[in-house]
Parts: C-alpha cells; sequence; structure tokens
C-alpha cells in the first residue's frame, strides 16, 4: 500500500453517494471537500442545517462543480436519527459510503435526548442507529462501505456492561469516557464486518483514526487562557484536519481497503503523518466484548440488524 497517500489518490468518485456526519467542521469538513472534488455527490449532515449551508458555500466557492447537499442529523437524539434515515430513502436509492465521522470529545457529563451519557451516546450509539436504519441501502449498493471514526484514545477505553452509560454520572470522567466511546467504534467496526461476513454482504466496515488534529474537538480541553498560552506548543505537536482526514479518506476510497482494517497517520506514536494501516489494542478485539456492546446498543436504541 501508498506510504504517501494523500487527496492525488483518492479515485474518480462520479455518482458515487457519500454520507459525512458532522460535515460541517473539522474533519468532516476536509473530508466533504475531498469526496465532492472527486465527482461524489455528498450528504452533509448536520446538527445545524444554518452551520452547514455556511460550510457548503465555502467549499462550493472553491469547488464550483461539487455537488453537496445539507440535510439535518443530531446524533444526540434518536427521533432525528430516524427522521434523517428517512429522508435520505426517500431522495437516494444507493449509499456509497457511510462515513461516521462526527464526534464529541472529553466533555462534562451530560445527557442525549434519550439518557445515553453523552459522549458514547453520540460518537457509538448514534451512529450504530443511523447505520442499522441505512443498512438495507448499503446492501442494495454493490461495494459499499461503513467507515468509522475512532482514536488513539481508545487505548485507554475499558468496557464495564455493568455501568456501560455512567448511570447518574458515577465513575464518570471526561477522559475515561472518551476512551470508552472510541473504543466502542473499533468494537463496532469489527463485529459489523463480521456480521457482513456471515450474511454474505457485500460490504465493508473499516476504521480511522485521525491521529493528533487540530480541530474544534479540543475547545473543552483548554480553558480559554490556556488557548492562547498553550496554542503554540499544541500546534506543534498537532496536525491540520486536512492532513488529519487523510486516514478516514483513505478507508472510505482506496480500492484495496479490506473490511476490518484499521488506518491512521505513520508518524510517532500515530500522532501525526500520512495515512497507513495501523493496529488498534487487544481490547478493541475482544469478541465477547463485541458481541455484548452490539446486545446492548440493539437494546437502547431499539434498532435491530436483520
Amino acid at each position: 500500500m501508498n506510504t504517501y497517500w494523500t487527496t492525488e489518490n483518492i479515485p474518480d468518485l462520479t455518482d458515487k453517494i457519500i454520507i459525512v456526519t458532522g460535515g460541517n467542521s473539522g474533519l468532516g469538513f476536509e473530508s466533504v471537500k475531498a469526496l465532492s472534488g472527486k465527482g461524489a455527490k455528498v450528504i452533509m449532515a448536520c446538527r445545524s442545517v444554518e452551520k452547514g449551508k455556511t460550510a457548503r458555500g465555502k467549499i462550493v466557492q472553491a469547488q464550483p462543480e461539487s455537488d453537496i447537499t445539507v440535510m439535518q442529523l443530531d446524533l444526540m437524539d434518536l427521533e432525528s436519527i430516524d427522521a434523517f434515515a428517512s429522508e435520505f430513502k426517500q431522495k437516494f436509492s444507493r449509499l456509497d459510503v457511510l462515513l461516521n465521522n462526527a464526534g464529541i470529545m472529553m466533555v462534562p457529563y451530560q445527557l442525549t435526548k434519550d439518557n445515553f451519557e453523552s459522549q458514547l451516546g453520540t460518537n457509538h450509539l448514534g451512529h450504530f442507529a443511523l447505520t442499522g436504519l441505512l443498512l438495507d441501502t448499503l446492501k442494495k449498493t454493490p461495494g459499499s462501505r461503513v467507515v468509522n471514526v475512532s482514536s488513539i484514545a481508545h487505548k485507554s477505553g475499558v468496557m464495564n456492561f455493568d455501568n456501560l452509560l455512567y448511570a447518574g454520572g458515577t465513575g464518570y470522567s471526561p477522559y475515561k469516557a472518551y476512551g470508552r466511546s472510541k473504543l466502542s467504534n473499533l468494537l463496532f467496526t469489527y463485529e459489523l464486518q463480521r456480521y457482513f461476513d456471515k450474511q454474505h454482504v457485500d460490504c465493508k466496515a473499516v476504521v480511522a483514526h485521525p491521529g493528533v488534529s487540530d480541530t474544534n474537538l479540543f475547545g473543552h480541553i483548554l480553558p480559554t487562557w490556556g488557548n492562547k498560552v498553550l496554542r503554540p506548543l499544541f500546534k506543534a505537536i498537532t496536525q491540520p484536519a486536512s492532513m488529519g482526514a487523510l486516514p478516514q479518506l483513505r478507508a472510505a476510497t482506496d480500492p484495496e481497503v479490506k473490511g476490518g482494517e484499521f488506518f491512521g497517520p505513520n508518524g510517532f506514536s500515530g500522532f501525526k503523518g500520512y495515512p497507513i494501516l495501523v493496529q488498534s489494542n487487544a481490547a478493541s478485539k475482544n469478541a465477547v466484548h463485541a458481541r455484548k456492546l452490539w446486545e446492548a446498543s440493539e437494546k437502547l436504541t431499539r434498532i435491530a440488524y436483520k
């Protein structure tokens, strides 16, 4: 595989239909720009339609031929996810890539509309529900892909199925909950690929991580004064969002990608660099935990994968 893979390596995507969640900023914005620039019709799924339209305008101004549709999607609300999936299926009969990019990072304890701890609720359960609702369309599209976005922080994640959602804030810390949500992204991806294999579905489940990228996700970590004082140091160890998006773009478009693969930057400790095939930790490959998470996710979201 190419060690210095860039957006120049993305093949022609004419006639492809791709959903990017959280497409109005950061890694999602860079992904929408790159994918639409290669001819794909991209659905920019955003919590704020207004912000989505502003982001779309910036891309279209630079790339007038870009075909981008903004649709409302709030991953903290199962009703919104259901409404998005229904509207999408009314408008489109195929889905080549579902890029589950949106996420929140290390926020204080809070609940989604459906009373899920917000980080697991957004980063995993919301995307689990969305993928399940779009499964029929993915199955009908030859060579389709589901790409989930994890993090280096998956290595700190610990699954506890007796208190998966930190009920009432018990045992909660922003860092621990984020790690669990990112470990869940990997467990879900690997179990989804096993599901595709067992059901003989022509779809790949792939996962990626962006290294340490300079996006607005870090707003909750650095206080206002810290942003001013530590920003120069922070920039030295991070990479721009355009580089951070490359692993998920490779996972979504490289013809050589196989189901169940994991892509991340090739630099020191995976912090930055060009996207290559990488390995996740042993906990992410625990098939018993993957099955338990799947079953818990179906119960919580009330969405069963047929």
